[in-house]
């Protein structure tokens, strides 16, 4: 991850730099202050003093301009590696499978993206800044010390040591434990994704009270930690003002006696104590930099975990596809599948065939494994074993655009992006036209209330598709699909919103595609595929029956079965 910095080389060297250079003026200021004391206030030579207080300024001011010169370039550098990082986590995200997706969760990846990189952010700023300017400033003190009186630096020699020893051992025990401040933290961040994703649910059977509790229950345990965690940190101030107190106390101690032997001027004495105040400061400094950097660098690592999550799927390269065949559209031979962590496989030794231009129709159980088969078909998931095949040709062949740009999919979740309808629909097709584009709606039987809106196909989209029912959004989607001239077109149950008459419109308008367009149908109503050239049923992932309606009404136990529960005896529907 530190490859992005290289980017940022240069504000990467000027930001501590500047710092270093404003670091220097500070460890110069006390020996003018000592100067002043001795010779003008001592003297009393108000000429000088005046003279000394001018260079103090002008110091002061040069300071102030190394300041400002090392803040902007430290934070030119943060935010440009932070957002180059993220882009390229966005980008890497997107490549991820499904598995991998299913695995890590959309709330831990968008806590990732944001909070965790936020903290990067920040640490990398104040790393640039003040990883070396502080122990620069500690160690130009102890040095300053030593040129000032030998026996007092030895107080410092004591001193630092045992700050070293508070701020690091505070750090050790601090630091897994920000790890599991985050780890909580998306905890609370999933539930508060459900809980908000599905409060028509929680509303409607009375749960928001068990929702509470349980968001609670995660807010207490996530305060706990971060208390136990602040407790512990905040003994790193107290403890090093202790110590620090105490060495100015032995420095006034040895240095009266130093000034009664004529060893040092009073003068001294104090640039001994500042000396000793700045070690504080910067030590206090370097301490709540090393807690912000353990917060950083465990979040770095979980940005890291993701970067390190491949995609267990392998693509070949575009232009090595083989040529498809006119055949049959997908067959699967024997295919079986197992999600990652499950005990258990979704899909059993499956195999069919689909020819071109066919319309087939799925339907089942719920959690029969329909969109498990479906996924298979465009490869968002690996079969564990046996072979499907697109067009003649096993999918694993295929480069991944090659493969899905012949493919239109319309998921079970109808989901529109905010823009326009126009925006989502070129999202089939960037080059499509308008009069392509109305055509895809009319089969989609989208048409009239697209037409009706102010805009038509301008009219804007919220996010998520908000601003229009959920018959409208699926319509909407088949129509997106369908502006692709897909090979095959699957249909994930994304007719559930339908009325009955518009379902039948719709199935009506999909039989006059043209023939070389094979339609996958998932379903749970028996009307919607009645009709269809080939019907597969699932139950509990294994094919329990194929054929048309007429032949799975005689053979086929569960197609009778979901039958009958829809109809009474006959065909009046239930």
């Amino acid at each position: 991850m530190l490859s992005y910095l290289k980017k940022y080389l240069k504000e990467s060297i000027f930001a501590p730099l500047f710092k270093m250079l404003e670091a220097l003026l500070d460890l110069i200021v006390p020996l003018i202050t000592a100067e002043i004391i001795n010779v003008g206030i001592g003297e009393r030579n108000t000429p000088f003093i005046l003279k000394t207080c001018g260079v103090l300024v002008f110091l002061a001011l040069i300071g102030l301009a190394c300041s400002v010169t090392a803040q902007y370039f430290a934070a030119k550098a943060a935010s440009g590696y932070t957002a180059d990082l993220r882009r390229d986590v966005f980008h890497h995200i997107q490549e991820l499978g499904y598995s991998e997706m299913d695995t890590l969760g959309t709330s831990t990846l968008i806590t990732r993206m944001t909070s965790d990189l936020n903290q990067v952010q920040s640490g990398l700023n104040l790393f640039l800044r003040l990883f070396l300017r502080s122990p620069f400033v500690v160690f130009g003190c102890l040095i300053m010390a030593f040129r000032i009186d030998r026996s007092a630096a030895m107080i410092f020699v004591a001193v630092i040591p045992a700050l070293a020893l508070v701020v690091f051992g505070i750090l050790l025990l601090t630091l897994p434990m920000y790890k599991g401040v985050q780890g909580k933290l998306d905890r609370i961040l999933g539930r508060t994704r459900d809980s908000l994703s599905g409060v028509r649910v929680v509303r409607a059977f009375n749960r928001e009270q068990d929702e509470v509790a349980g968001f609670e229950t995660e807010d207490k345990a996530l305060a706990k930690l971060q208390q136990k965690v602040g407790k512990i940190s905040a003994l790193m101030n107290p403890v090093t003002f202790c110590i620090i107190n105490l060495g100015i106390i032995a420095v006034l101690y040895r240095g009266a006696f130093r000034i009664d032997a004529g060893a040092l001027q009073q003068g001294d004495v104090i640039a001994l104590v500042s000396y000793m105040s700045q070690i504080l400061v910067e030590l206090v400094k370097l301490a709540n930099l090393i807690i912000q950097m353990s917060k950083a660098a465990a979040c770095a690592g979980r940005v890291k975990a993701v970067l390190q999550t491949h995609s267990a799927m392998e693509f070949p390269a575009p232009g090595r596809t083989p040529p498809a065949d006119a055949g049959d559209a997908v067959c699967f031979d024997r295919v079986s599948l197992t999600y990652a962590d499950s005990a258990a496989p979704s899909l059993q030794d499956l195999s069919f065939t689909a020819k071109r231009g066919q319309f087939v129709g799925i339907i089942g159980g719920t959690g029969s494994g329909k969109s498990s088969l479906v996924n298979l078909i465009p490869r968002f998931y690996d079969a564990s074993a046996g072979e499907v095949r697109v067009l003649g040709v096993p999918v694993r062949d295929y480069a991944k655009n090659a493969l899905r740009d012949r493919i239109g999919v319309v998921p079970q979740k109808a989901l529109l992006f905010q823009g326009t309808i126009r925006s989502n629909l070129l999202w089939g097709k960037d080059d499509a036209s308008d009069g392509k584009l109305w055509e895809a709606l009319r089969i989609a039987q989208a048409d009239s209330f697209v037409r009706a809106k102010e805009g038509g196909l301008d009219a804007p989209v919220e996010q998520g598709g908000r601003n229009f029912s959920g018959g409208q959004k699926q319509r909407l989607t088949i129509a997106r699909a369908l502006v692709r001239n897909p090979e095959i077109l699957i249909l994930d149950d994304s007719t559930s919103a339908l009325d009955f008459a518009t379902d039948a419109a719709l199935r009506k308008a999909l039989r006059s595609l043209p023939k070389t367009i094979t339609v996958f149908l998932v379903s749970q109503r028996t009307s919607s595929i009645r009709y269809a050239d080939q019907i597969l049923v699932l139950d509990d992932g294994v094919l329990s029956g194929a054929g048309t309606h007429e032949e799975l009404l005689e053979r086929c136990g569960v197609y009778r079965e979901i039958y009958d529960s829809q109809f009474r005896k006959g065909g009046e529907a239930v």
